[in-house]
């Protein structure tokens, strides 16, 4: 049973109280707070609905009602299944804190997820797409750097943006990236992507500094996640692929690629930064899935 709430946690400071714990100490970024915000801030709306004066007073109960109207309302399952996951999450931390004795929202079961396969380009596709930049100007050259190291390191747009001069050592051909939750890990830079980037911080405007940001905007300010979208979709237009990917593709393709070459899953799993090798598993469906259409177009007893 939870226990009783009072002024010191009612909803508003219990809320700002998890959200500072979740960017200081789980180092949350700014989207992945936005997002546990919004999420506690409808349930809030709930349980002041049900008659609740702080998060303490929920039961299990009261939070199953919240979640059979997320399904009511149509929200996707997968939507749902995220908003059970901040709810779990808020009230780990309301343990923590003392506010509550138990979990009421860990008995809640989240609802089953219809797996997608991640999206990727071909081989082909990709060296039209790393071959789309112009090196003519400083711009081009930044694309093509940005592009290759995307495609040789398989890091998110998040982790590519915040890279500063010191994360590169292309004497050992890495790079070091710090993911979800401040986790390091090392990031292969391959001969392709190692050309590219020395053309361009030879050709950057202000030269190196172990401090500065690796890639920056014509202003010379750090390149926004936005920046690295916009530059994407012009060079996928200029391969003849508008509209077939986004940053996350390439490291879907990187996945996929290395796989399919006969790569070790534990292997990909550490480049790709995942926690857990059940993320990682996905890209062996890709490949099998790959396999068995090959099979059934080439086979003459597969069907």
């Amino acid at each position: 049973m939870a226990a009783t709430s009072s002024p010191r946690h009612d909803f508003p400071e219990a809320l700002e109280r998890f959200l500072r714990y979740l960017a200081a100490e789980r180092g949350a970024s700014p989207l992945t707070t936005k997002a546990y915000r919004e999420d506690l801030l409808q349930l809030e709306e709930f349980l002041r609905s049900a008659g609740c004066r702080g998060p303490a007073e929920a039961s299990s109960l009261v939070l199953r009602r919240f979640a059979s109207g997320l399904h009511a309302a149509g929200y996707a399952a997968s939507t749902v299944a995220r908003k059970l996951a901040t709810m779990r999450s808020f009230y780990a931390f309301g343990q923590r804190e003392g506010w509550v004795r138990a979990n009421p929202a860990k008995p809640l079961r989240s609802p089953r997820r219809p797996r997608k396969l991640p999206r990727f380009l071909t081989a082909d596709e990709i060296g039209r797409l790393l071959a789309a930049p112009q090196p003519r100007a400083a711009g081009g050259l930044r694309d093509r750097a940005i592009l290759e190291l995307m495609y040789s390191s398989g890091c998110r747009v998040r982790e590519l943006v915040s890279l500063d001069d010191a994360d590169l050592d292309l004497g050992n051909a890495t790079v070091r990236i710090r993911g979800k939750g401040r986790r390091e890990r090392l990031g292969i830079v391959g001969s392709h992507a190692q050309r590219a980037l020395r053309d361009w911080l030879a050709a950057r405007p202000n030269g190196p500094g172990r401090a500065r940001p690796l890639f920056t905007n014509k202003l010379g300010s750090r390149l926004s996640v936005r920046g690295v979208a916009r530059l994407l979709d012009k060079h996928l237009a200029a391969a003849g692929l508008a509209g077939r990917a986004s940053p996350h593709t390439l490291r879907h393709s990187f996945a996929t690629h290395l796989l399919d070459a006969g790569a070790d899953i534990r292997s990909v799993q550490e480049l790709l930064g995942h926690k857990s090798l059940v993320t990682t598993q996905i890209y062996t469906h890709v490949t099998t899935s790959r396999l068995l259409d090959a099979f059934d177009r080439a086979h003459p007893r597969a069907r």
